[in-house]
């Protein structure tokens, strides 16, 4: 066992049996390298990367390998989903010496912690090769190489701020032209945008059912519903168990990169819900409500948390779990059900994965619904007896955030309370064991807090959970914890220009200080962040912090006309925004049907980021609830917008005329 043993890491803990001499990165890996004069090799991945595990198999279990690792090197392993500012700012420097990046990230640096040469994934001789390579240029160029790593990091650190400039938000013309540019890479055949491989692009898809909802632009609401209808009727949905793959590798949304993530379906399982709540669809609430089914039931920790991922793999092989043949339909289910199976999920004698196997599809609404349903519980009963995929189960505090704002509107929309109670008991997790002080740390793993510190995502989206849930449950604890998170983004994070950083100001210090305002696999701190504000100062009438979701909103600008895929999440703020946003308070005794029916009807409405306080007359609560009482004794609702209410109506056919108004 090398020093991963003690890890916490599921990730680092997997390579804790390698022959190689392993260092979680600290000050004491680097003070070795400069010790024994030797660079630091960093290795980047996650726990659920299939190409990670096929490296490590290759090289890292490989002993000629792990030879040749401990005498030329430090290695230093790193889970980039507990330290995402370590591969952020080593991935930007991959980005830029071999124009593409992704996992393994391998980096070659110096014990001052200056890469000089970047790769991601090396079949083993190749390696090899590249390991004697690097240890001979290190012994015999000292100079050179050390003079590529100091050119690499000024380089790097001498870029432009990310997307300085400007102070506004875009305006109702550019969102527009953001639909317009989406609309230039959208694939009309088979839905999503661009080619293979598709990654599900839930931020795009949040903001075009916004823009929808504020102008009735058909045109935004038919690519989303498109890209929706078709990841959801391929493989890279689960047929059987619920629940999104992470990408699909080829164009139609057929074969899956088998891996489940939490944070995908967090954010798709609320953009599921939106759009039902923008057309009834019953097919949209179908697979919001299995998607959040399956994080409960595969993802649920003892502690109340949900886990990061599943794996790719299942007994070594990609995708064993979820796949089948003709002959495996047959043997679970008899020759008639089986053969009614292979039409209605598409698995044919060729197959559309590897050896033969299909991955399940439904491209068509079953005709008899408890025929499928039988079948399909028959085949997830005896899917339930093959090897499962593994499980990271540490707990991330940012994707755990989005997965409390999916399961309380899910909940609510959809008449699930259980849904709702799991959310609340997501965030009492993250309560009590990640915030502290206005502070949180990114990771804890069972029961146990993690000795990272969080980085923006994670303050702004658990901000954005507690107040998603706020508007459900009317706790105003969740309000006074966002805003204590809030007020640290807004003094630890900030750049000085209106935008902020990936990493607080007492964060470790890395070469370059992270900050990247544009979406990736999960909404971007910023703007992330810049919604957290705008829902929070709609909740309490705080100039500050609308102001600073404004100016943080800022770089979706410059992005709206070329590359409004990379910032959906701004580009949802901004129609949030630019509608106000709405603020419905509703005031009357948590008990009374009337004050619920109120309730229910505010939920639905469909405005960009509206914002929803239910209170008692006269508790203590938020300031938008401030003020406004019963009307003639009975529950009323006040719609609102900058703190300036229409008048109060008490019915919900009322409520809904306001809302349309």
């Amino acid at each position: 066992m090398n020093r991963l043993k003690d890890a916490t890491s599921p990730y680092l803990l997997q390579h804790a049996g390698n022959p190689v001499d392993w260092w979680e990165w600290s000050d004491a890996a680097f003070a070795e390298a400069r010790r024994r004069d030797v660079p630091v090799l960093l290795s980047v991945g996650y726990a659920a990367c299939h190409w990670c595990h096929v490296m490590a198999h290759e090289s890292f279990e490989d002993g000629e390998t792990a030879r040749l690792m401990n005498e030329l090197f430090v290695s230093v392993k790193v889970d980039r989903e507990e330290r995402p500012d370590i591969d952020a700012v080593y991935m930007e420097a991959t980005q830029a010496m071999t124009g593409q990046g992704g996992w393994p990230m391998t980096v070659f640096m110096t014990p001052d912690g200056h890469p000089f040469y970047c790769g991601t994934y090396f079949p083993r001789p190749q390696f090899q090769t590249l390991l004697r390579a690097v240890g001979k240029a290190w012994t015999d160029q000292r100079d050179e190489v050390d003079g590529q790593g100091q050119q690499i990091v000024a380089a790097l650190t001498s870029r432009a701020p990310a997307l300085s400039g400007g102070s506004e938000p875009p305006g109702v013309d550019l969102l527009a032209g953001a639909v317009k540019a989406l609309a230039g890479s959208y694939d009309a055949a088979r839905g999503g945008f661009g080619g293979a491989p598709k990654f599900p692009p839930s931020m795009a898809l949040e903001f075009l059912l916004r823009h929808h909802a504020r102008t009735q632009d058909p045109e935004a609401l038919t690519m989303a519903g498109h890209t929706l209808g078709a990841m959801a009727r391929g493989g890279m949905y689960d047929q059987l168990g619920g629940g999104f793959a992470r990408y699909s590798v080829d164009a139609s949304w057929v074969v899956p990169h088998f891996e489940k993530m939490l944070y995908d379906n967090a954010l798709l399982a609320r953009v599921y819900a939106h759009w039902w709540r923008l057309t009834g669809d019953p097919f949209a609430r179908r697979i919001a409500l299995e998607t959040c089914d399956w994080m409960l039931r595969d993802l649920r920790t003892p502690q109340g948390g949900l886990a990061s991922a599943l794996d790719a793999d299942s007994e070594g092989v990609e995708g064993r779990y979820y796949v089948w043949t003709p002959e495996e339909l047959r043997n679970v289910l008899g020759e008639e059900d089986g053969a009614y199976a292979a039409s209605l999920f598409e698995v044919t004698d060729a197959g559309t994965f590897e050896h033969g196997s299909s991955v399940l599809q439904l491209l068509r609404d079953p005709e008899d619904l408890e025929r499928y349903e039988r079948v399909r519980g028959a085949l997830l009963a005896s899917r339930a007896e093959r090897v499962p995929p593994a499980r990271d189960d540490k707990v991330v505090a940012a994707w755990n955030g989005l997965a409390v704002a999916a399961l309380a509107e899910c909940g609510a929309l959809f008449d699930r309370p259980d849904l709702v109670a799991a959310a609340e008991e997501v965030a009492a997790l993250i309560a009590d064991l990640h915030a502290h002080g206005g502070r949180l740390v990114r990771t804890s793993r069972d029961g146990s807090a993690g000795a990272n510190t969080g980085v923006l995502e994670d303050y702004a989206d658990v901000s954005e959970g507690l107040l998603a849930l706020h508007s459900v449950t009317g706790d105003a604890e969740h309000v006074h914890l966002a805003g204590a998170l809030l007020d640290t983004v807004l003094e630890r994070f900030g750049d000085g220009a209106g935008g902020f950083y990936d990493t607080a100001d007492d964060a470790e210090r890395l070469f370059r200080r992270p900050q990247d305002p544009t979406d990736n696999a999960t909404p971007s701190g910023q703007f992330a962040a810049a919604g957290a504000l705008l829902s929070y100062a709609a909740l309490t009438g705080s100039i500050p912090h609308r102001e600073a979701a404004g100016t943080a909103l800022a770089p979706a600008t410059l992005l709206a006309a070329e590359h409004a895929r990379f910032a959906g999440w701004g580009l949802a703020g901004a129609e949030a925004y630019a509608s106000g946003p709405l603020e419905i308070a509703i005031v009357g005794e948590p008990g009374d049907e009337r004050t619920r029916a109120l309730h229910r009807t505010a939920l639905m409405a469909v405005s960009p980021g509206a914002v929803v306080s239910v209170g008692a007359p006269g508790a203590a609560g938020v300031p938008l609830l401030d003020g406004r009482g019963p009307v003639d004794g009975a529950p009323a609702a006040y719609v609102c917008r900058g703190f300036t209410c229409r008048l109060p109506v008490t019915t919900p056919a009322g409520l809904t005329r306001e809302l349309a108004e």
